[in-house]
């Protein structure tokens, strides 16, 4: 019975394994920020001005490289993360009401939803008179 039991698991801890190695792989895909006028490198478009590649991960541009818009050295690049994470930089994540933790379109879906919502409370004021 152990062994069927441990036979059961296996297939939920290799999915388990495979997530965690996909959560320690990210960096490949993690994009950078120029701190100087918020220009990102995205690996998957890569830099066609500095012939970069596509698919080329940030640590692996030579140091030479520049910002194609304003001229920053690569170390003035910061790390955001993957693309469809939170934006904005992880130290700041802690701050506000739970909302810098949400991805760009779960902030669009708050405030549009919100706005909306307001729309119909005042529409509904009519109702009254």
């Amino acid at each position: 019975m152990d062994t069927h039991e441990s036979n059961e698991l296996q297939p939920e801890q290799e999915a388990q394994t495979e997530q965690t190695e996909q959560q320690a792989s990210p960096p490949e895909r993690d994009r950078y920020e120029c701190l100087a006028c918020g220009y990102v490198y995205e690996p998957g478009l890569g830099d066609n001005n500095g012939n970069i590649a596509a698919g080329t991960p940030f640590m692996e541009i030579p140091e030479s490289w520049r910002c194609p818009v304003c001229g920053a050295r690569k170390q003035s690049f910061a790390n955001v993360g993957p693309k469809g994470t939170a934006s904005g930089f992880k130290e700041n994540f802690s701050y506000g009401f739970g909302v810098n933790t949400l991805t760009p379109t779960q902030k669009t879906l708050l405030i549009f939803g919100g706005l909306g919502l307001g729309v119909l409370f005042m529409l509904s004021l009519y109702g009254l008179g």
